[in-house]
C-alpha cells in the first residue's frame, strides 16, 4: 500500500507543484479567518504530515515557526526544497504509518492537510496516534466538513478513497481513537472554513510521559 502510494505521488508530483501558489494563498486565508478563535501563530514549532510541494510549511515558516515537513514521495519534497519560501524548513521522506522519526512531543503543532480522508479507516487511526505522540499542544487534521459537491465527491468515489465515511465519521473516530488501551485525544473541536473544509483541533492525550 505504501509503496503504490510513494510511486503515485511521485508520479504526480509535477502536477501538484502547480497549485502551490493557490494552495499557499488558500491557507492564508484559512488562518486569517479563524484567528479571532483560534490564532495558529501562537506555536513556535510545527510538524506537517505529508506535506507535499512544502505549501503549508512555507506559510508556518513565514509566521515564525521552526518547521519540518515529512513526505512519503521524495519528489514531491524536491519541489518543496526549490521554493525560496521554504528556506529554514527541514524536508524528510517519512511516513506516518510506518513511525515518524521523531521522540513524544517533539512540535508543539503537528498538523496533516487533506491527508486523513483518503485512507483508510485503521489507517486515519495509525495517523491519529502517530500526530497524537508527536505533539505536545495541538493536532491539526485539515480536512473535508459533511458538506458534500458533486464535483468532490464524484472525484473521491473515482479515487476510491474513503472520503464518504470520513465525513460522517471524522469527529467522532477521532474522539474514539485509541492507542496502548488510551485515548489518542482528549478534546476535538471543530472549526468550520470555507463550505465543505474544516480543522479539526485536537488535544493529545499526554500519555508517553
Amino acid at each position: 500500500m505504501a509503496k503504490n502510494s510513494r510511486s503515485l505521488f511521485n508520479t504526480i508530483a509535477p502536477v501538484y507543484n502547480l497549485f502551490f501558489t493557490y494552495q499557499r494563498k488558500r491557507f492564508i486565508e484559512t488562518f486569517a479567518e479563524i484567528k479571532p478563535g483560534f490564532d495558529i501563530s501562537q506555536f513556535k514549532t510545527a510538524l506537517d504530515v505529508g506535506c507535499g510541494t512544502g505549501a503549508l510549511c512555507s506559510v508556518l515558516n513565514e509566521m515564525g515557526m521552526k518547521v519540518t515537513g515529512v513526505d512519503l514521495a521524495r519528489k514531491m519534497l524536491d519541489y518543496a526544497k526549490r521554493k525560496k519560501e521554504n528556506e529554514g524548513v527541514q524536508f524528510l521522506v517519512a511516513n506516518a504509518l510506518e513511525g515518524l522519526p521523531f521522540q513524544d512531543h517533539s512540535f508543539e503543532l503537528v498538523m496533516a492537510s487533506y491527508v486523513a480522508h483518503g485512507m483508510p479507516q485503521e489507517q486515519r487511526k495509525t495517523l491519529y496516534s502517530e500526530m497524537s505522540r508527536i505533539s505536545s499542544k495541538k493536532v491539526i487534521i485539515y480536512d473535508y466538513n459533511e458538506n458534500r459537491s458533486l464535483m468532490t465527491s464524484l472525484v473521491e468515489w473515482l479515487e476510491r478513497g474513503d472520503y464518504f465515511h470520513f465525513i460522517r465519521h471524522a469527529k467522532t473516530e477521532m474522539k474514539e481513537c485509541m492507542d496502548e488501551m488510551e485515548k489518542c485525544f482528549s478534546k476535538v473541536e471543530i472549526i468550520n472554513v470555507g463550505k465543505r473544509g474544516a480543522l479539526y483541533i485536537c488535544t493529545p492525550v499526554k500519555k508517553r510521559e
